[in-house]
């Protein structure tokens, strides 16, 4: 199956990043961008990993998770799984995986070293054991790891955490916030020169503690917990591809989302958590957590943006912020355009009978994810904004 967006085009032309001035009204119908980043990205293995890249737009860079199966969990496997990734590249795309390791009770200093040294490791991830997709391996106690992150500290690696506790006793809708209280305040209390991301932050009590912290402490924001409340996931029945770890919350937390994203604090960056999942999977009995947004995920970000009147602060929110806190430099060599105009997406003619032949301004109901299919987020839906590269 193929599938390709009208006006995307070739990527990286060479042109120069377009400097944003002056506030952007709501009416603003054009905006130019550097190649982004994303700072939280599945990429899965094998077959899927070709998918989702063919599918990715906009994105020079991304942190990719490393929860597969078995987890990477050392220097060796996280390059090789960055072998893999690279050579699943469609022809021509830039793109660079800033890979990362899967932390463990057993991970130890020397692996830290390791990973640093090999140039190509980024940070280190912490799953609480238990809380989502493949975190059966993940640490069962924070302080297991206190050595670990004092090495971290030693050679700049940031620790990045899935803030939710795993407690049977603890409302499902209030597992981030106890985690806060729990592990984060007094984890940040023991280690205050670690560099943390708290990864896909979802409550106004996490917007308010990394805003209250040092420049250490920054959060991820996605776009489909900037779109939506949790009302989503239970519209005119379950909607299972509405379901995320962490899940939605109540409207008051996504409008604290949107004011700490579009408020140009540079501790808040994208990290659109793109999590695919075969459609088999997410519509079952027990239904995977994970949003599909790899395909269009500055086009979604562009929305909430846009419904802020902060468009000039998205360029800072894509390219800069997360690249200031890992150390990166910034891309500003290659350009590309968010038109303000729905999509309109074409399938090729003869291919997959189940898939319409044109989809005008809609997304597509399914996307092909290796050998499986996915429903993307906003599946049959429209989206506001269309990107193509100059």
């Amino acid at each position: 199956m193929k599938l390709k967006e009208e006006g995307r085009g070739k990527r990286g032309m060479g042109l120069s990043r377009f400097p944003v001035k002056g506030p952007m009204r709501k009416d603003k119908k054009e905006i130019k961008l550097p190649l982004a980043d994303d700072f939280h990205l599945h990429l899965r293995d094998g077959k899927v990993t070709g998918s989702c890249l063919k599918q990715m737009k906009g994105i020079a860079r991304a942190i990719i998770m490393p929860n597969l199966k078995p987890p990477v969990v050392n220097t060796k496997q996280a390059l090789a799984y960055r072998e893999r990734i690279l050579s699943a590249l469609p022809k021509g795309m830039d793109f660079t995986p800033l890979m990362t390791l899967y932390m463990t009770d057993k991970t130890s200093p020397e692996d830290i070293k390791e990973a640093k040294a090999s140039g190509h490791v980024y940070a280190v991830k912490l799953y609480p054991k238990g809380v989502t997709t493949n975190s059966e391996s993940g640490v069962t106690d924070i302080k297991n790891v206190y050595p670990v992150l004092k090495q971290m500290v030693a050679v700049g690696m940031p620790l990045l955490i899935h803030g939710e506790v795993y407690t049977p006793s603890v409302d499902f809708f209030d597992r981030e916030k106890v985690f806060l209280e729990e592990v984060m305040k007094p984890l940040v209390k023991a280690h205050p020169k670690l560099k943390i991301v708290m990864e896909h932050i979802t409550t106004k009590e996490a917007v308010s503690f990394v805003s209250s912290c040092g420049a250490n402490v920054a959060a991820t924001i996605t776009p489909h917990h900037l779109l939506y409340n949790r009302n989503a996931i239970f519209n005119k029945g379950l909607c299972p591809h509405f379901f995320c770890l962490p899940i939605l919350k109540r409207e008051e937390h996504r409008k604290a989302l949107v004011s700490a994203a579009t408020s140009g604090n540079p501790k808040f960056f994208a990290g659109t958590d793109s999590a695919p999942h075969p459609k088999s999977k997410k519509e079952s009995a027990c239904g995977c957590a994970g949003c599909y947004v790899g395909f269009a995920s500055i086009e979604l970000y562009a929305e909430t943006f846009a419904q802020q009147d902060a468009l000039s602060k998205l360029e800072a929110f894509l390219c800069l912020h997360g690249a200031k806190f890992y150390g990166l430099t910034p891309h500003t060599k290659t350009a590309q355009k968010l038109v303000k105009k729905p999509w309109k997406v074409i399938g090729d003619e003869g291919e997959m009978s189940n898939l319409c032949l044109i989809i005008t301004c809609q997304v597509p109901e399914i996307y092909e994810l290796g050998d499986d299919i996915v429903v993307p987020l906003r599946a049959g839906g429209e989206i506001k904004w269309s990107l193509e590269a100059l």
